[in-house]
């Protein structure tokens, strides 16, 4: 247990340095001296600054995580599920980049280390999704075949919708309230839902 806490403080220093400095101006000296705990015992859990940046990366999407699972556990319409799960998915990723500052930059241009570290949460959020779709189906509310492509179209266009979405160029001058309807809309259509 003290192990775990111990990286976990070091995670944490880290996060905040990166969000303060950016990623090229930490260096592992920064790391060990706010932490308070030196070196040797940095260099116990990480073999490099490469490292400590992917477990900060593993420690915000296993955040993300675990609120969109929480989401996914909610009592709601097929339809209205899937709408919540896209918007949490876009808000998830707006706070972490927003919570990390300067990192920001580096989050976006270090997008292939990113995106290894993002392959398991992604898993977990593509079963998730056909999970739901799959509930639609069975219900009579969903009209469609391919359960697994309609599960990487609705996942894709949400990655895709990230940086749009965070940097507020998706639906402009819309609020949240106003966006909902629209993707609603898509949706209903792409399922092969009838307009009520």
């Amino acid at each position: 247990m003290p192990q775990l806490k111990t990286r976990q403080l070091l995670v944490d220093v880290a996060r905040q340095l990166f969000a303060k400095n950016g990623f090229d101006s930490t260096t592992m000296n920064d790391i060990a001296e706010s932490s308070g705990k030196g070196r040797r015992t940095l260099y116990t859990y990480f073999k490099n600054k490469e490292e400590v940046y992917s477990a900060v990366i593993d420690a915000e999407l296993m955040r993300i995580s675990s609120t969109f699972l929480a989401v996914a556990r909610r009592q709601l319409p097929p339809l209205e599920k899937l709408v919540e799960l896209i918007f949490a998915h876009l808000s998830l990723m707006k706070e972490a980049v927003e919570r990390n500052g300067n990192l920001r930059s580096a989050f976006f241009r270090n997008i292939w280390k990113v995106g290894s570290v993002r392959k398991k949460y992604d898993k977990k959020e593509h079963d998730i999704i056909a999970k739901t779709l799959e509930e639609g189906r069975r219900a009579g509310v969903f009209d469609i075949d391919d359960l697994l492509f309609y599960t990487d179209i609705i996942q894709a266009t949400a990655k895709g919708l990230e940086i749009p979405y965070i940097y507020g160029r998706l639906g402009i001058g819309m609020d949240i309230n106003g966006t909902r309807p629209i993707v609603t809309k898509i949706l209903r259509r792409a399922l092969g839902m009838r307009e009520n």
